[in-house]
């Protein structure tokens, strides 16, 4: 890894345990294994502490040993932050259950990085692709919606939420996403119209990765929801292999409608502000 990012000029990463992170029906198995993680992920940063910072994983849907872990990785461990899938067991992140987990997320101000999980259902859509193809990006847009239909976004204000792969197809649904939590939230129809962009406000306070998204018809829609200021380099490796590090970077760079202000956001000065442990530099 650490060749990779030197061909690369990457000067620093965060890792991240991702899909289908570590519940696999036992929640006893679910917590050791985040324990292991997370100390693994302690144990990189102690050897490279300019290299390498963490987002902690949660043996969610145990709420009761998500909370225990919280506590652990943030305070002994000094981890950067948090990663949650969009869904655990088909429960969104905007569900009541998950609300005392987001109440000690708001507590330590946390950056939380969301990665996409099929959900369960699934495995009943027969189109003959890759649940990445669609799954992810559709369960982004899903948990999304989740968080600001329920209020979560509303009642914790300083959780800083990163989302993957430029937030799924959030950017391009923004306004039909916007009229549908206006519409169960019993606003009329002629009122939706005018409070649309009090929905789509709240997206704009998301963070948006390049993993795998690193083309002109993604940053076109991204940037029509949000500023540079929200958007992050995000490679996707190991899943994604060096090809596409690469491919993210030269598009990145190529890409006619960023300023160099904007790719010096992108590439490491927003990433600076959300984890100034990590010498983020060229």
């Amino acid at each position: 890894t650490l060749e990779l990012m030197d061909r690369h000029q990457i000067q620093a990463a965060i890792t991240s345990i991702s899909s289908p992170g570590v519940y696999f029906g036992d929640a006893t198995a679910s917590a050791k294994l985040a324990r292991i993680c997370n100390e693994f992920s302690a144990k990189l940063i102690g050897e490279y502490p300019d290299r390498f910072g963490a987002f902690a994983v949660l043996p969610l849907p145990d709420v009761h040993a998500a909370l225990h872990e919280i506590e652990y990785a943030y305070d002994i461990l000094k981890l950067d932050g948090f990663v949650l899938m969009t869904s655990y067991d088909d429960i969104y992140l905007g569900n009541p259950r998950f609300e005392e987990i987001f109440q000690e997320l708001e507590k330590r101000k946390a950056v939380v990085f969301i990665h996409p999980d099929a959900p369960q259902n699934a495995k009943n859509i027969k189109i003959g692709v890759p649940d990445f193809t669609l799954e992810f990006i559709f369960d982004t847009t899903r948990t999304v919606t989740s968080l600001i239909v329920s209020g979560t976004m509303e009642r914790y204000p300083s959780i800083r939420f990163i989302l993957s792969h430029a937030g799924g197809t959030v950017p391009f649904a923004a306004w039909r996403i916007a009229r549908g939590i206006l519409a169960a939230k019993g606003v009329s129809p002629k009122e939706r119209i005018s409070r649309t962009e009090e929905i789509t406000s709240v997206m704009q306070k998301f963070y948006y990765d390049t993993a795998l998204s690193a083309v002109p018809n993604v940053f076109r829609s991204l940037q029509e929801l949000v500023e540079t200021s929200q958007i992050l380099f995000g490679s996707d490796y190991p899943f994604a292999n060096e090809d596409v590090t690469h491919f993210t970077i030269n598009g990145i760079n190529g890409y006619e409608g960023f300023t160099e202000k904007d790719r010096e956001k992108i590439h490491w000065k927003n990433a600076a502000a959300l984890f100034p442990r990590v010498q983020m530099q060229r």
